[in-house]
């Protein structure tokens, strides 16, 4: 299905030269002069090789048809991840270098969707945010005003994170699975 390359998102799925792509960013560029175009980083799904590729907003890229799924994550196995159908309950297994650096943000019983090509697992996307508790942190020092500072903090599932001044250990926040970073405290 061709789509306008100012359409393409993280996590499409690209099919260029009979190739699949995995796209990994897609930035548009619309400078005062000149002609509009987008930027998109993708990986050939086939090696694993990144490559960058500028197109004007509106020409037209091939979308291969993927079947996109609501799964839930299972459990890690090795190198493997498994997720199940919760309609068939069929079990995929999908690899390490398809989730990435995203991995970290699993939980057990999250729902999560997985395009399927072919059978196989091509992309992944979490939810937007997860809620995770904070293990380790700098106190708060006395004083220390609510502007913008933030300091590190260390997540349950070892993400590396900034917070407000406010934020204690043992407290509960609500992260961006995307990059990582602070929105809010947990309501739970």
């Amino acid at each position: 299905m061709k789509v306008i390359a100012s359409s393409v998102r993280k996590g499409n799925i690209l099919e260029i030269d009979g190739q699949l792509y995995n796209v990994l960013s897609a930035e548009s560029f619309f400078p005062g002069k000149g002609t509009p175009t987008t930027q998109v980083e993708m990986r050939r799904l086939s090696d694993g090789v990144k490559t960058v590729q500028r197109y004007k907003t509106t020409e037209q890229v091939e979308r291969a048809y993927v079947e996109d799924r609501e799964h839930t994550y299972l459990y890690q196995d090795g190198n493997d991840y498994v997720f199940m159908n919760p309609e068939t309950f069929d079990q995929v297994h999908v690899s390490a270098d398809v989730i990435g650096d995203q991995a970290v943000y699993l939980q057990e019983g999250m729902a999560c969707q997985l395009s399927i090509f072919d059978g196989a697992a091509v992309s992944i996307e979490l939810p937007q945010r997860v809620a995770l508790e904070v293990v380790e942190t700098e106190p708060t020092v006395k004083g220390q005003t609510a502007s913008s500072s933030y300091k590190p903090a260390i997540l349950a599932n070892g993400a590396r994170t900034m917070v407000p001044p406010h934020i204690a250990v043992g407290t509960r926040i609500v992260v961006m699975t995307a990059d990582g970073s602070y929105v809010e405290r947990a309501k739970d």
